[in-house]
């Protein structure tokens, strides 16, 4: 299996690289007395790449940690977060994790049970844009659906079974009865070469992967998938500002942890997460790139947790989403 694995590195945020002797105590006091891990389960460069180092660095800041951020990607997501599962529960592993977290048990073979991992803070998130090539026709996700219910369907790519596009099409069909046909394609970014070619209709990706495309006149934004507009481009309307309300998909990143972490521990990291994502500077900087922070208590990312399983749970059962062993 081949990963990156590297010393917490914060240059993609204009950051200095911090490195600190642990002093942080708790029940022990020998806590922490070696690197913290942070698993990324993507690879690098993507929105929940530059969440999770922008965690590391606030857990490294504040609770003065050496941390090591190491990049497991693959099996969508399935291998960074079967490795933390199985990790040791003594508050040196950490992972980064998405909604896959959530979702993937339900539509994939996976070797760990999602109690395994327990929440432990919001990082932050980056909502979803549905994307439609310069030239089209269509100027809003109401056009796009209503287009696709009076032709022969249109072509909406995925990044594959599970991924964010994946779930904003299954209710898009499932609720509001657009006709689209499926396009799976191994990642984002091939969906989206797919849209700027003419290849295919729309997709949805992060907004910090779109956002430049859109500006430059590559993509034409129909809608913003979150349930608020992006701070970066307030121009654009909401799907719930458009008709749909039940599409609310982003891109997020929290932090979890394995099962059996003691709760002092998880408290402190949930907190330097939280403090990290009020960070003045941390805020402008994630904001300016399409990326929204939130952090909040351990209590809140667990709610977000609870109602993300059953809200995607209900997706993959109206639409039978199911990856083929």
């Amino acid at each position: 299996m081949n990963f990156s694995r590297r010393r917490f590195n914060t240059a993609a945020f204009g950051m200095a690289t911090v490195a600190v002797a642990p002093r942080i105590a708790f029940a022990d006091d020998k806590w922490p007395s070696k690197p913290i891990r942070i698993i990324v389960p993507f690879a690098p460069g993507g929105a929940n790449d530059l969440l999770g180092r922008a965690a590391a660095e606030g857990i490294a800041k504040n609770l003065n940690a050496n941390v090591v951020v190491e990049n497991k990607p693959g099996a969508g997501a399935v291998i960074g977060t079967d490795y933390v599962a199985r990790a040791d529960d003594d508050g040196y592993t950490f992972l980064i994790s998405a909604a896959g977290v959530i979702s993937n048990s339900m539509i994939r073979k996976v070797h760990y049970k999602d109690s395994d991992l327990v929440p432990v803070a919001m990082v932050g998130l980056a909502p979803s844009v549905v994307v439609a090539p310069a030239s089209s026709p269509y100027s809003s996700l109401k056009d796009f659906v209503e287009a696709s219910k009076h032709g022969h369907g249109l072509h909406f790519a995925t990044a594959g079974t599970g991924s964010t596009p994946h779930f904003v099409e299954g209710i898009l069909t499932t609720t509001y009865g657009a006709k689209l046909d499926l396009i799976p394609y191994k990642s984002g970014s091939e969906s989206v070469s797919a849209v700027i070619g003419n290849q295919v209709d729309a997709t949805s990706e992060a907004s910090i992967v779109v956002l430049p495309m859109i500006r430059s006149g590559k993509l034409k934004a129909l809608a913003c998938t979150w349930s608020e507009r992006i701070k970066a481009y307030p121009e654009l309307s909401t799907a719930a500002e458009q008709g749909f309300p039940e599409i609310k998909i982003a891109h997020w990143a929290g932090v979890h942890a394995p099962k059996g972490t003691p709760d002092a521990i998880l408290d402190k990291v949930a907190g330097a997460v939280d403090a990290a994502m009020k960070d003045p500077a941390n805020v402008k900087r994630l904001t300016d790139l399409g990326i929204e922070p939130v952090g909040g208590t351990r209590a809140d990312f667990v709610k977000f947790c609870d109602e993300e399983r059953a809200r995607l749970a209900a997706v993959v059962k109206a639409t039978g989403m199911r990856q083929e062993d």
